[in-house]
């Protein structure tokens, strides 16, 4: 059965789909980007107003998504048996990736590049690694559940192969200046990410709903030592 948590993973993937092609599509038409001079990167194509308001905010909002599936992954690992501090690799492999997204989108690459080229190496290269190392996970423990299709635990093999030889080639072809095939990898490597993403909503159909749990500190959990001392001191009259 499908909960509602599942819908979570596949709108990320196509409002991160929708986002990039949008200001993809604004760049083009404003002519903020040349395609007779090559495939733009990504980022090029939101450095320059309005899209890259658009840009900012569509990713920020992304970031978020992204980070709150994160943090529903690992408490469904936890509730799996995982291991805590590989669980927790886990975690910070992928808040770094929203983080890493919301940076991207927030330091355009024509006013900090530096930053913005952290924020795709977060984004982009740990996002991958985030992957990865539940691949190996579910390799590493037979027992873990693999809610789904068995095609689905093959299809992220490929996909995770995919992205990595893709971005090695992006490097490779970027140094090389061959900028327009270094952009073509950009944007393959965009969208594999956004289909890993979408597919945890598999991973999700198990779960009904979530629920917030608030643990007192140890000062408030402790029962004061007079029931008196609570009550309301009557007051003077002057």
């Amino acid at each position: 059965m499908w909960g509602y948590l599942s819908l979570l993973p596949a709108f990320l993937a196509i409002w991160a789909t929708t986002s990039i092609w949008t200001v993809f599509a604004i760049a083009v038409v404003n002519r903020t980007v040349n395609l007779t001079e090559g495939i733009p990167y990504i980022s090029l194509c939101g450095s320059y107003p309005p899209q890259s308001c658009i840009f900012s905010q569509m990713l920020n909002l992304g970031a978020a998504m992204a980070a709150w599936i994160c943090i529903l992954r690992y408490h469904q690992f936890r509730d799996w048996g995982v291991r805590k501090l590989f669980n927790q690799l886990i975690l910070w492999s992928g808040l770094l990736c929203a983080l890493g997204t919301s940076v991207v989108g927030n330091f355009q690459q024509k006013n900090q590049q530096a930053t913005h080229l952290t924020g795709a190496f977060f984004a982009l290269f740990v996002g991958n690694v985030y992957f990865w190392l539940q691949l190996f996970l579910s390799w590493k423990m037979k027992n873990l559940p693999q809610p789904g299709a068995p095609w689905i635990g093959p299809l992220r093999l490929v996909l995770c192969s995919l992205c990595t030889i893709l971005m090695v080639t992006m490097v490779i072809l970027h140094t090389s200046l061959l900028r327009s095939a270094s952009a073509a990898c950009e944007w393959t490597v965009a969208m594999l990410l956004f289909t890993l993403f979408g597919l945890l909503a598999v991973d999700f159909s198990c779960l009904e709903g979530c629920t917030l749990c608030l643990q007192p500190g140890p000062s408030l959990s402790q029962q004061p030592d007079s029931p008196i001392s609570l009550k309301p001191q009557p007051t003077q009259a002057l």
